[in-house]
Order: C-alpha cells, then structure tokens, then sequence
C-alpha cells in the first residue's frame, strides 16, 4: 500500500483511498472547495515520487513538470512526499479596491493583481482571503480594461463567509490571494462572422459579459445572441447596460428568461433551456457559450449539440456549489 509523508507525518493509503480525504481524516489541514479538480485549492506538490497523471488534468504544463498535483482526485499507487505551502508560490497577491452592488443578491468586485496577471475575459480565478477561504469566480473583465483590475460577480448567500465579507466594507482594501486563470470559456478571434450563442444563468452572467465585450472589441461581425435567465427579475443585472449595447450594436441582440413574472419586450417566461432551443430551428455553426447552473449548462449542452452544433464549438463553465 502507498504510503505518504507530509508536514512530519506517515500515512499508509489503500489504492481506493482518496488522498484529500485521507489527509482530513488524519487532521492534516488541506484546503479545499469544490472537490471536483475545479477550484484547484486543494493543489499539492509532490517532493519526492510521482503523482498520478490523472490528478493532474487542468494544470499547466510547468505545473505538472514540477510535480503539482488536486488531492481531491488523487488515488495513490506508489509512495510520495508532499509539500502543502508549494502551492502558494504559484498564487498572485491583489487587493480589493471596490464594491459595488449590481442588484439585491449580486456585488462586483475589482480587484487589483499585485504583478503582472495574463488571463481571458471567461475564465475564473479562485480567490484566497488572508485566512485560507478560497473561492472560484468568473472574470467579467478584459485584461485592457478596469485599469488592469480583475472584475467578478459575487452572488451574495445568506449566511456565505466568502460572499457575505466580500458584500460588506471590511473587504475593502484587504490583501487577498489569486490562483489561475483556469478554464477554457473564452472568445478567440479568427471567425469573425461566425453566429455566436451566449447563454447563462444567475452570476454566469459575469464570464459572458467579459466574453461579449472581448468579441465586440475584436471587431466581431456575425449575430451575437446572450440569453440570461433568472427565476424573478430581481435576479437580472445589468439590463440597461446590455440595452445600451444592443442599440449601439446591430449584431448583438439581448434576451431575458423568467422563471416567474410577466413576460415583456425581450423577456421569456418559462425555463431558460427550453427558451433558447425554441429560438431556433438549428444551431449549426454557431459558436455556443454556456454558464451558470451545473444541471441547466449540462443538459442545455446536449440539447444544443442535438441541434446541429458541433460539440467542439460548445464552451461550458458548469458553476459548482460550494461550502457556505
């Protein structure tokens, strides 16, 4: 059985032991959130031995070379020592520099990287409060805008450590911590007349905001139709602002989704899934975007796919629940 020293200690895993758990389990401290290999809080770094490869997906290729590995789904099969503070050495200081409360339930937040920070408008960042609460956000921003700040969207939880500081004025001005970019949910230019379809939910908003503005800045050409949905309109934002862009942009069409209200100019009511497939007749060729909730950016995929769009040009960010 493998066996792993880490912080002075010796543990024997079985080859069915989680090595997350496992570390939990014998009261070593390792942070974590979504144990999905998402948030890559939980990010180790192998010393001695090597990691399965399969604990490595999503990681860059330096940060594999040099032994990085997401406890969360490693299954050991051969001895190792960890280090846990490694990690820290790949995150990038910042701090809060404004809040700003976009409805009732969302609040953006700038942040400001404290070195040089390269990303695309879509992926997300995790981010680190000075006593080790981490979570992973959407960046709503284009690295050329905001004075270089990082904008996100919090939505705010009753009773949320992370959301609930950064909704209040102690998070002004604290130094926080910042872990990527990850994901692959980005605009690329080269196709500039190709139709684009950007759908979300909730605070998958943000990636979409960020994606939009990148693709209207590249000097796109084709349709561009973002879809947000919500169960009341008191969980829409940013509804002015895209009005404003889709009447100084002739390609760029804005439509709204709700689950309970009345219906309007521009506004569905019903399920956002069901709204979007009865847009149109096929979706091939299009350039699809989806993000927010995990089950609806699921099932909405597939239904899209079904519908004659091609599963490569289908970008999901599923948003994964976290602790409170």
């Amino acid at each position: 059985m493998p066996r792993v020293h880490c912080d002075g200690r010796d543990l024997t895993l079985s080859s069915d032991d989680n090595l997350l758990d496992a570390l939990l389990g014998a009261g070593v401290q390792v942070a974590s959130s979504c144990r999905a290999g998402a948030c890559q809080q939980c990010l180790v770094k192998a010393v001695r031995g090597v990691p399965p490869a399969s604990a490595q997906s999503g990681l860059k290729d330096a940060q594999r070379a040099q032994g990085y590995f997401l406890a969360c789904q490693a299954k050991l099969t051969e001895d190792l020592t960890l280090s846990l503070s490694a990690a820290r050495e790949l995150d990038t200081p910042g701090s809060v520099v404004s809040l700003d409360a976009l409805s009732s339930s969302v609040v953006r937040v700038l942040v400001r990287p404290g070195a040089a920070f390269e990303y695309r408008a879509g992926q997300y960042v995790t981010l680190i409060r000075s006593d080790g609460l981490a979570r992973s956000y959407s960046l709503a921003s284009r690295p050329d805008s905001d004075g270089g700040c990082l904008e996100l969207h919090v939505r705010v939880f009753p009773q949320g450590r992370m959301s609930g500081w950064l909704a209040s004025a102690r998070a002004l001005h604290a130094e926080v911590s910042l872990r990527g970019p990850l994901g692959e949910c980005f605009y690329v230019p080269g196709q500039p007349a190709q139709p684009l379809l950007l759908v979300g939910t909730g605070t998958g908003l943000a990636p979409l905001w960020g994606i939009l503005h990148d693709a209207l800045a590249a000097g796109h050409t084709g349709p561009i139709e973002l879809w947000h949905g919500a169960r009341t309109a008191g969980g829409l934002y940013l509804v002015s602002e895209l009005e404003a862009l889709a009447a100084r942009h002739r390609n760029f069409t804005y439509r709204r989704c709700l689950l309970e209200g009345p219906a309007g100019v521009g506004v569905e009511l019903g399920n956002l899934d069901v709204a979007v497939l009865a847009s149109a007749t096929s979706f091939e060729g299009r350039r699809v975007f989806l993000c927010g909730d995990a089950q609806l950016v699921q099932q909405t995929k597939r239904k899209i796919f079904l519908k004659g769009a091609a599963m490569r040009e289908i970008h999901a960010d599923a948003f994964l629940a976290s602790p409170a």
